[in-house]
């Protein structure tokens, strides 16, 4: 479903050529945390280097993180008629149904050209059925699906799938440069990336100085970067331990501060009008923005979005346009880096 006008992003830019990240930051010459962080204030906007995030927090502040896991969720399929396609898992139902995207040959932008009833072939001789759209709407980009033989999806993709990626990037990368370092429970479909610069030795600086780090697990499906759509349906849990951390922390004045537009999702499904948060866990359709706006997160460390994109509304839902606006706008200025292994943000508002 297309982002409505009125669901637009108020922050607005011109993205230029060559701003993106094409490789992680290590084949760039990089350690993980030496990616550039820009500091957003309502008293100016600051230059820095993603390890030094220690010195911009403050004691009590808590940093919740996503540990979910990426799995390798891209596939090669065979469409009825021969054709490659390049398919993109974004998560499993309840049911045991896949959600796929089917993407054109060339891998720019989504192929909607299919129908309910076709059959796909896939590596290890699965067949996938549509089944309808996931959206309910035809022509669509994401799928209901159900493969034949039914298999482990987790223990499938580890022997065929391979990681997400789209054309910004130079080439294939392992796995393994798609996790955060505190990755627990494998489900996302593309890497909760906002979390990618920290290293252990950076969390133990954390912890040092006062500030506690709590996890949440949130699921990221799909988020197709042609299509701009409001976030799909996501599997998430957050812990007792967590909601009873970020309760005692608001009770004692400190901030809140979310790791990537996952983690907000995660943490306002569960609070109250009054910032009070739940343990919970299930599916979420929450979507944050002007009607909407964040009740109990502070702070917010995230990657750079592109123009249009509705995680901007999240931005906005947490810092206010403004501040989010002037975020980008520096950013464009001094030459940060967009996209998963790119620069990082730290919106304080």
């Amino acid at each position: 479903m297309p982002v409505s006008p009125a669901a637009m992003p108020a922050t607005a830019f011109t993205l230029p050529p060559g701003r993106e990240a094409t490789a992680p930051p290590e084949a760039r010459g990089l350690s993980r945390d030496g990616v550039r962080l820009l500091v957003a204030r309502p008293d100016g906007v600051r230059h820095r280097h993603f390890r030094d995030l220690p010195d911009l927090l403050e004691p009590g502040d808590v940093v919740v993180v996503n540990t979910s896991g990426t799995r390798p969720a891209a596939l090669d399929a065979l469409s009825p008629t021969g054709r490659r396609l390049p398919m993109h898992v974004a998560t499993i139902l309840d049911d045991g149904q896949w959600v796929v995207e089917l993407r054109r040959p060339d891998g720019r932008g989504p192929d909607t050209s299919h129908s309910a009833g076709d059959r796909l072939r896939l590596p290890g001789a699965v067949i996938l059925e549509l089944i309808r759209a996931h959206d309910g709407q035809t022509p669509t980009r994401l799928w209901r699906s159900r493969p034949t033989p039914e298999v482990d999806l987790d223990r499938y993709l580890s022997e065929h799938g391979r990681p997400i990626t789209y054309g910004h990037l130079d080439g294939r990368y392992p796995l393994v440069d798609y996790q955060t370092v505190y990755a627990t429970a494998t489900g996302s479909a593309e890497m909760p990336s906002a979390g990618r610069p920290f290293t252990e030795r950076l969390l133990v600086r954390l912890m040092m100085c006062g500030v506690t780090v709590a996890p949440v697990v949130l699921h990221a499906g799909v988020s197709s970067p042609e299509a701009h759509e409001p976030p799909q349906a996501e599997r998430f849990e957050v812990p007792a331990a967590t909601a009873r951390l970020v309760g005692s922390a608001r009770s004692a004045g400190s901030r809140i501060m979310a790791v990537g537009t996952t983690v907000v999702r995660a943490l306002e499904t569960v609070a109250e009008p009054d910032g009070t948060v739940h343990p919970g866990s299930g599916w979420t359709n929450l979507i944050l923005g002007p009607d909407r706006p964040a009740r109990v997160v502070d702070g917010l460390i995230t990657g750079l979005h592109e123009p249009g994109a509705s995680h901007l509304l999240l931005l906005e839902a947490v810092a206010g346009p403004v501040l989010v606006a002037a975020a980008y706008s520096a950013a464009v200025e001094h030459g940060y880096l967009w996209h998963e292994f790119g620069d990082s943000t730290l919106l304080l508002p």
